[in-house]
């Protein structure tokens, strides 16, 4: 449930356009306009999300509590492809809203994140997404329905992840997920899209896939989600007008939508 509310509170993402093999320095992760964000820093993020958050020392009954009880999983460590895709969306963010002179509407607090993400608050990665949520917060958007093809990519994923019944019809599964969360993600998703375009975003090979979730089925399963860059080959992708939903579900899929 924390994890919706802090996602509600963007639900935003930037969909950027990949124009890969374009530009590409050794050392370099992703350019943004002439803005570099370079491998270094994205390892200086990977080396401090490790020192602040340390593996917990084995016990003799790993397995369960003192009480009793099954131990809590540990928390994963973000990678260097979710690294990188926060870096890429809080430079392009900030730009946008430079340019566009947006305001932030929330303000999400880095102890907030930390707590869903189950990482140390003082971590720099923890900062970095309370700093792009609260960002992506103020780029308004006017909520739009969904299409056939981002409705059917979305029930596919439920089904798959096993948040919506075998015998619930894909009828009753629209009326159950199409809300005000799923169209608010559409919409914003597109506006940003359209707003990004004039970026000349190039992402390089060894982060791609990069996706960023917009909205997400409980369990962390991503729900509409924005692919930044391409699948791995070098040729040119637009991604400025998506149709379809490639790893997507929904906030309410185990019972409503919002």
């Amino acid at each position: 449930m924390r994890a919706r509310r802090l996602v509600a509170v963007a639900s935003v993402a930037v969909g950027l356009v990949a124009l890969s093999g374009c530009r590409a320095e050794p050392g370099i992760a992703a350019y943004i306009g002439d803005h570099r964000i370079t491998d270094d820093r994205v390892a200086a993020v990977l080396k401090d999300l490790r020192d602040k958050n340390p593996k917990p020392t084995p016990s003799p009954t790993p397995s369960s509590t003192a009480g009793g009880q099954p131990a809590p999983p540990e928390p994963q460590l973000p990678g260097a492809v979710q690294v990188a895709s926060v870096l890429v969306l809080s430079e392009v963010c900030e730009q946008v809203s430079d340019e566009k002179d947006y305001q932030p509407r929330g303000q999400v607090a880095p102890e907030q994140v930390a707590e869903v993400l189950g990482l140390a608050p003082g971590t720099g990665y923890v900062r970095q997404v309370a700093d792009l949520y609260t960002c992506l917060s103020g780029v308004p958007s006017e909520p739009v329905a969904p299409t056939e093809q981002e409705m059917a990519a979305l029930i596919t994923v439920g089904r798959n992840a096993g948040l919506i019944p075998a015998t619930m019809t894909d009828e009753d599964a629209v009326r159950q997920l199409d809300g005000e969360q799923l169209r608010g993600a559409l919409a914003t998703r597109r506006s940003l899209v359209e707003a990004a375009e004039s970026y000349d975003v190039t992402v390089s090979p060894r982060y791609r896939p990069l996706e960023f979730p917009v909205l997400s089925f409980p369990n962390d399963v991503p729900a509409v989600s924005v692919p930044l860059g391409e699948l791995g080959s070098d040729a040119v992708t637009d991604i400025s007008t998506p149709e379809s939903v490639q790893s997507t579900a929904t906030p309410e899929a185990e019972g409503t939508a919002n």
